[in-house]
């Protein structure tokens, strides 16, 4: 696998080695072993999630407080995502950064997103699936939203008028920020 530095202290790019012939391909979605020794991130996931979506819904941008905070490795399993993560530790060098990717099913890329960040992607094509593996369990009671078009993190979605949940229309300014300087 080869991995690449976002340049978000921690957010990686991974692409994976895939054999691909006539009849197909191959890849190893995941590997403990080969995820650590490839990242030198040593994280325990203990829960997959997966999602399908039509062209134009956005999702994000989600996190969890500590002590439920997440870790997440995302990855595209059919059709095509703009995938963002904004940097919300508050003693970050990068705090209230983001970078964006595309990632489809068919480059296998993924990307390893720790603990600290927001989360969201907006799809770009019907019926995307999205899978990803936590390092923590989904906890309702510390689970935030960041306004997926707050002016303040000023990214470009390529989205006039996407379809969103009400909890996403319900998010939460990037100021009003509510991860503690002490989990950094």
């Amino acid at each position: 696998m080869q991995v690449e530095g976002t340049g978000l202290d921690g957010l990686l790019l991974i692409r994976p080695r895939v054999f691909a012939d006539h009849r197909g391909y191959f890849y190893e979605s995941f590997n403990e072993a080969a995820f650590r020794a490839a990242t030198g991130v040593d994280r325990h996931f203990v829960q997959d999630n997966e999602s399908r979506s039509d062209k134009g819904v956005l999702r994000g941008l989600h996190f969890q407080l500590p002590p439920h905070a997440q870790g997440k490795l995302v990855r595209v399993v059919k059709g095509a995502v703009l995938d963002v993560c904004v940097d919300i530790r508050p003693e970050s060098p990068t705090y209230g950064r983001h970078f964006k990717a595309v990632l489809d099913g068919d480059s296998k890329t993924m990307l390893y997103i720790p603990e600290g960040f927001a989360h969201g992607f907006h799809t770009l094509e019907d019926g995307t699936v999205f899978a990803y593996k936590c390092t923590a369990y989904y906890d309702k009671g510390s689970e935030r939203t960041i306004r997926w078009d707050d002016p303040a993190l000023g990214i470009d979605w390529g989205a006039e008028d996407p379809v969103l949940s009400e909890k996403d229309l319900a998010g939460i300014p990037f100021g009003a920020n509510p991860w503690p300087k002490a989990h950094v």
